[in-house]
């Protein structure tokens, strides 16, 4: 293929998805009295680590909302934006309101950004998701526009290209004893410019080992000429990378025979000693510790707390002063986010360690606990097991069948209600915004406040995930997995749990099993009688009945007999067998009746005409009377007798394919759920 042809096929598709003015961009390298002058024009390219990894959380927005009466912010960042939610935190918006002042609070320079912000929480509590996410969110925000940081190399006359091993910030190259008068006159002239920072241009920190030698052998060479020496620096676009090791820095426990110091601070490099003639030339040093790795970015302290004494102590002055030592040279100044995890153990043994009083001193410890909202639990599970992570042709997962999952893990998390009248399952319910009479939002706000280990206990997500895939990989003969399935897994790995050996726990999680399926048993019943009950017209006609015998009593009228065209006396039967549907007692009666006919007068007066929806607790009784009378026609209860009529089928049909229609089943699924309500009808079960 010639030069002048374009390419086709897919080398052609491939080449119209490059975006090479991005490349540019991302890419740009210019002079030192460039970079002033972009400085000049976008101060922000000269904040620290601190406070782009803020504007960086801001950047996706918020959303704010009320709970219990305390304002809430809800950042869009924990959504994971970047990566279709891979990573999305659910459930903890307090405790990442409280993580986010802290940042703000550093990035404002008020003394958080010398400590170590240490995440505590049980295990599987997304302390790992929350340090992934800041990792991804900063290597994303340093390629776009408005996240963008500059580094320098040195040009020499030979040829030879020098980059800062640290990635220095370009402005430190001016000299200590210039940098006042510059910084106001940078700060004077950004204030007035489009792309004004909301932070003040600063240089903190002289320059590494290596740019300092640098500066220095450069500045002899151009006889003291600073502007001459300047001339030998190329400024560049800095990108980033945790896979290229560049402005993000991981570290964790190892055996202690195959770690030491070195991997925080770097070590010597024998091999240029040889060429260099002096182990203290800092050529002759490889910056390669995860302190110098993720200077500009961040650095993650894996379980922190389980690390050896002598790594923690490196810590102390990473944080304070914001300097580590290498072997063999001065104290080097660093800026990076310090950020660690650990479980609550390791955190207990930290405080009653007197010898680590200077690292407690310069730690901000943030909580990090379980989800204790139903609903938000259920999203983890959700995003994990969706249609479109579930290949194609593996088995599907019935409705409510996470839900369920879901609601037994917080149920573990939670501590049994002090009041005699509520339980726990009545608590879980509260928790997840829904109403109880007697209880206000003071009561459940009482309520947590009184539970002092809630969410610091129980099951982790991890061991639900397990035995959710365990269900669907287990050889049942079934298309698609239900709740029980995934309960009964659920049950049954209790006996092996590799972080319970409290036989009570045991048997109080088990008793929440059975807690769950009877909660579940009373969704699919309900969603039966609905799906059996939804005919809008036999309601209609219901409600119609309802009203007019009920406006005949209230009026002390009779009702006229469509059938025999005379008049008859109101229908009492009628009306109380669809009251006591919501416990409409008899002493009350007519009082609920009187109201029901002037809420429909007030409706008439504005030109309005009632709807059965439009009063909720009625609607509920017309599909609950609606159901007593059709379920005997329908004879659900003959299915577990597998001899069906064909007239008898084509309602159940009916009432399936609603079922997947308006409730998410597929075939199996709606069948199996058909099956088990039936078989609860012909035991004799069924609701009143």
């Amino acid at each position: 293929m010639s030069n002048s042809q374009a390419p086709s096929g897919i080398l052609g598709m491939i080449a119209g998805l490059q975006d090479l003015q991005t490349y540019r961009e991302q890419n740009w390298e210019g002079s030192f009295p460039d970079y002033l002058e972009l400085v000049r024009t976008r101060p922000s390219i000269t904040r620290n680590a601190y406070q782009r990894l803020y504007d960086l959380i801001l950047s996706f927005g918020t959303e704010q909302y009320t709970e219990y009466k305390k304002s809430i912010i809800r950042y869009k960042f924990f959504d994971d934006p970047m990566d279709n939610g891979k990573d999305a935190v659910f459930g903890i918006d307090v405790h990442l309101m409280k993580l986010l002042n802290t940042l703000k609070s550093a990035a404002l320079g008020l003394g958080p950004e010398k400590r170590v912000i240490l995440l505590h929480g049980p295990v599987g509590s997304a302390k790992s998701s929350i340090v992934r996410l800041f990792k991804k969110g900063v290597e994303w925000y340093s390629r776009q526009p408005e996240g963008a940081l500059y580094t320098f190399s040195w040009v020499l006359p030979s040829g030879e290209v020098v980059p800062s091993p640290l990635h220095e910030e370009p402005l430190r190259l001016i000299p200590l004893e210039m940098r006042k008068v510059v910084l106001e006159e940078l700060n004077k002239t950004a204030r007035t410019t489009a792309g004004a920072s909301r932070y003040r241009i600063d240089i903190e920190g002289d320059l590494d080992p290596v740019s300092r030698f640098m500066f220095r052998e450069q500045m002899k060479d151009c006889g003291g000429d600073w502007l001459q020496m300047i001339q030998r620096i190329r400024v560049r676009r800095l990108l980033l990378s945790e896979k290229d090791r560049v402005g993000i820095g991981t570290f964790q426990p190892k055996d202690e025979k195959n770690q030491d110091s070195t991997e925080l601070t770097g070590d010597i490099n024998y091999r240029r000693i040889a060429e260099l003639g002096s182990d203290s030339d800092p050529r002759a040093f490889n910056f390669d510790g995860e302190f110098c790795v993720a200077n500009r970015g961040i650095i993650e302290f894996v379980e922190m707390l389980k690390l050896d004494v002598a790594f923690l102590y490196d810590l102390l002055g990473a944080s304070q002063e914001h300097v580590i030592k290498p072997k063999k040279f001065a104290q080097t100044v660093i800026d990076e986010v310090i950020i660690g995890h650990t479980n609550e153990p390791e955190y207990k043994r930290l405080q009653s360690n007197e010898f680590m009083e200077a690292l407690r001193d310069r730690t901000i410890k943030v909580d990090v606990p379980y989800i204790t909202k139903w609903s938000d639990e259920a999203k983890i599970y959700r995003r994990d097991f969706n249609k479109q992570r579930l290949s194609a042709g593996q088995r599907t997962i019935a409705p409510h069948t996470l839900e369920m999952a879901a609601m037994w893990a917080v149920l573990t998390r939670l501590e049994d209600p002090k009041k005699a009248n509520l339980s726990i399952l009545q608590k879980l319910k509260l928790y997840d915004g829904r109403t109880l009479p007697g209880y206000t939002e003071d009561n459940v706000k009482e309520l947590r406040k009184t539970a002092v280990r809630e969410a610091l206990d129980g099951i982790s997500p991890r061991y639900v995930q397990d035995k959710i895939s365990n269900a669907l990989v287990r050889d049942t003969g079934a298309p698609s997995i239900n709740a029980f399935m995934v309960l009964n897994e659920l049950e049954g790995g209790l006996k092996n749990h590799s972080l319970i050996n409290d036989e009570d726990r045991k048997k109080r999680y088990r008793e929440l099993i059975g807690v769950v399926k009877k909660e579940y048993e009373d969704i699919v019943k309900n969603e039966v009688q609905k799906a059996i009950a939804s005919d809008e017209n036999a309601i209609m006609r219901l409600c119609g009945n309802y009203i007019d015998n009920v406006k005949a009593f209230t009026q002390k009228e009779r009702v006229k007999n469509a059938f025999t065209g005379g008049y008859d006396e109101p229908d009492e039967r009628l009306m109380r067998s669809i009251e006591e549907k919501i416990d409409i007692p008899v002493s009350r009666k007519e009082d609920f009746r009187r109201e029901l006919m002037n809420y429909i007068g007030a409706l008439a007066i504005d030109g309005k005409q009632f709807n059965f929806r439009m009063n909720e607790r009625l609607y509920h009784a017309l599909e609950l009377k609606l159901f007593e009378d059709q379920k005997d026609s329908i004879k659900l209860s003959s299915l577990v007798s597998q001899v069906v009529d064909p007239e008898t089928q084509a309602k159940i049909d009916v009432v399936k394919q609603r079922l997947i229609d308006q409730y998410g089943y597929d075939d199996y699924s709606a069948t199996d759920v058909l099956h088990y309500v039936a078989s609860i009808f012909a035991r004799g079960d069924a609701k009143e």
